[in-house]
């Protein structure tokens, strides 16, 4: 019986609308489920988004980014703050053409503050992204 459902999950496509919601969600935080009219859970979670983004630059965080300055395990160091940051989609995208965010201001007190809201936006979008996906998927309801 389980390795029939197995199968059968192996076989189901995904369609391609998911996929497109799923892009739409990551650049836009709480497209993804505006797009598929789920009013309340797109506000809730494209605003927490965009609220602990603007927080977190707002306190002074920094955002993450592998330079050429960086190499061997410094680069790799950066890396996964960086995947972190670049799950805010577009935002963080704004701020690196526009270079906003990315200077250290360890000299202010709500640095580390600032820090943890803007690595946990882009956490929580990629968690919203991926709920977005599964619905259009018809995975969850």
């Amino acid at each position: 019986m389980a390795g029939k459902q197995i199968a059968d999950r192996r076989e189901a496509q995904t369609p391609q609308a998911a996929w497109l919601i799923g892009i739409a969600a990551w650049a836009l935080p709480g497209a993804g489920h505006l797009i598929q009219r789920r009013w309340a859970r797109g506000l809730l979670l494209g605003g927490a988004v965009w609220t602990m983004f603007l927080t977190g630059l707002w306190l002074g965080g920094h955002l993450f980014t592998v330079t050429s300055k960086d190499q061997g395990l410094a680069a790799l160091l950066q890396l996964l703050p960086m995947s972190a940051n670049v799950g805010a989609g577009l935002l963080y995208v704004i701020c690196w053409i526009t270079n906003t965010g990315f200077a250290e201001h360890a000299q202010i007190m709500t640095y580390e503050y600032g820090n943890t809201f803007l690595l946990a936006a882009g956490l929580l979008n990629y968690l919203a992204m991926l709920d977005a996906f599964d619905i259009a998927a018809g995975r969850k309801q």
